[in-house]
C-alpha cells in the first residue's frame, strides 16, 4: 500500500489514481494522521473500470440539459 500526504495526493492525483487503477491502494495522511484510503473498486459481476473504458455513453431521452440552459438564459435577458 502506498502512502501520501494530503498535499502530495492533491498535487499528484493522476499518479496516485493511475496506481489505484492498476490495483494498488493509497493511504492518505493529513497532519500525520490517516484520513482516507483510496482503493480499487471491483464489483462481483463486472469491474466498473472495464465498463467505463468502453466509451458507451448513457443516453437519456428528451431535451439536453445544455439546450434547456441556453433557452432559459435567452428568455431571462432584457
Amino acid at each position: 500500500m502506498r502512502t501520501a500526504t494530503f498535499s502530495e495526493f492533491r498535487n499528484n492525483a493522476k499518479k496516485y489514481l493511475d496506481a489505484v487503477e492498476k490495483g494498488e491502494s493509497v493511504e492518505i495522511y493529513r497532519y500525520g494522521k490517516p484520513v482516507a484510503v483510496v482503493s480499487p473498486f471491483v464489483r462481483e459481476d463486472k469491474p466498473v473500470l472495464s465498463r467505463w473504458k468502453t466509451g458507451n455513453p448513457i443516453k437519456i431521452p428528451g431535451v439536453s440539459a445544455s439546450k434547456i440552459i441556453i433557452e432559459q438564459r435567452r428568455s431571462s435577458r432584457f
